[in-house]
């Protein structure tokens, strides 16, 4: 009996995986998968200079989507991605002595190939490149950084080297300015314009808040009718 129990359960497994084949009702996801159009991404990748020899082809990798493949380029530099579903992609080159700009790859579903500058700042800009994609180094890599030279413009515009030299041009220029006649005359000019009478701080606030001008108090002695 637990033979033909077993026999009979493994016949229902088997009929019921074949009847969707048979009836043609295949699934959703294999239908999708089998009109998905699958991209090749082809560039080429140049030396930083063409008598650098082959050593920089075994040093270089260039790589789809952050490492979603990887690969070598080829003798003349070229490389190709392929089985790429749509999206939208970085393709970046690696080595160890230059650096190389990324580009963003795009594929729509219909398999057409947009190729643009990355720019993570203003994403909405948007600047085509030319594909196949062309990589090329925009400068050396620097592991170290530069140390900086003494110049004499940091040392001149040094804070503390202002608040010396300053009060000491101050100095030596202000007596000079004094001996021109040219210049005494608009110190006097200043001078006469500060001393000008200028209505006290007290008294103007006394008249803002007693209402104007007070009248003058009489007199105390009374005139002397005439006899």
């Amino acid at each position: 009996i637990i033979f033909k129990m077993t026999v009979l359960l493994y016949f229902l497994i088997n009929l019921s995986y074949f009847i969707p084949h048979i009836t043609g009702n295949v699934d959703n996801a294999d239908v999708n998968s089998r009109d998905v159009q699958y991209a090749y991404i082809v560039g080429k990748v140049y030396p930083p200079d063409e008598q650098f020899g082959n050593s920089w082809q075994q040093e270089t990798y260039v790589h789809l989507a952050g490492g979603l493949q990887k690969g070598f380029i080829r003798e003349d530099g070229s490389f190709v991605f392929t089985n790429v579903p749509p999206g939208s992609y970085i393709v970046s080159v690696t080595n160890p002595r230059y650096i190389y700009e990324p580009v963003r790859v795009e594929i729509n579903s219909k398999g057409k190939i947009r190729a643009r500058k990355v720019n993570h700042i203003q994403t909405s800009q948007i600047i085509q490149l030319p594909y196949p994609l062309k990589m090329r180094p925009i400068s050396q890599t620097r592991y170290f950084q530069v140390r900086e030279q003494w110049r004499i413009i940091d040392f001149l515009f040094n804070p503390m080297v202002l608040m010396m030299v300053l009060p000491l041009l101050l100095v030596m220029v202000l007596p000079r300015m004094m001996n021109d006649p040219e210049a005494r005359k608009e110190m006097k000019q200043i001078q006469n314009f500060t001393n000008y009478d200028m209505p006290e701080m007290s008294e103007m606030i006394t008249s803002f808040f007693g209402g104007g001008n007070q009248p003058k108090p009489r007199s105390s002695k009374q005139t002397k009718k005439k006899t």
